[in-house]
C-alpha cells in the first residue's frame, strides 16, 4: 500500500504552519497504523520530502515527529508493513487526542 497519495499531499501543510492553532481547529490528514499492534500515527503537517508532525499513539502517546521513511522501512510479523487507514475520516487534533480513532 502507498502511504502517501498526491492528493494527502496536497492537503498537508508544510511544517509550522499550524503551530498557532489549537487543537480542536487542526485537522488531522492522514492516520497510519501497525496492523499487528496499537500503534498510531496522526499526520498533521508534512515537511514535503520525509517528516511529519503529528501524534503518535503508542506505549506513551505524544504529540511529535515522525518519518515516512521510518514508517515505510517497519516489517511486524508475516512481512506486515505500516498501513494508511483508508476510511479515516475528518477529525481534529483535539479528537485523536482525547479517543481513540
Amino acid at each position: 500500500m502507498k502511504l502517501l497519495t498526491k492528493e494527502i499531499l496536497k492537503k498537508l501543510p508544510k511544517l509550522g504552519v499550524t503551530s498557532e492553532l489549537k487543537s480542536e481547529d487542526i485537522n488531522v490528514v492522514v492516520k497510519f497504523f501497525a496492523p499487528w499492534g496499537s500503534w498510531s500515527w496522526y499526520a498533521v503537517e508534512f515537511d514535503g520530502d520525509d517528516l511529519f508532525f503529528g501524534y503518535v499513539r503508542g506505549d506513551f502517546p505524544e504529540l511529535g515527529m515522525f518519518s515516512l521513511s521510518e514508517l515505510q522501512s517497519v516489517t511486524g510479523p508475516f512481512g506486515l508493513k505500516i498501513e494508511r487507514d483508508r476510511y479515516f475520516g475528518n477529525h481534529t487534533l483535539q479528537d485523536v487526542m482525547d479517543k481513540i480513532l
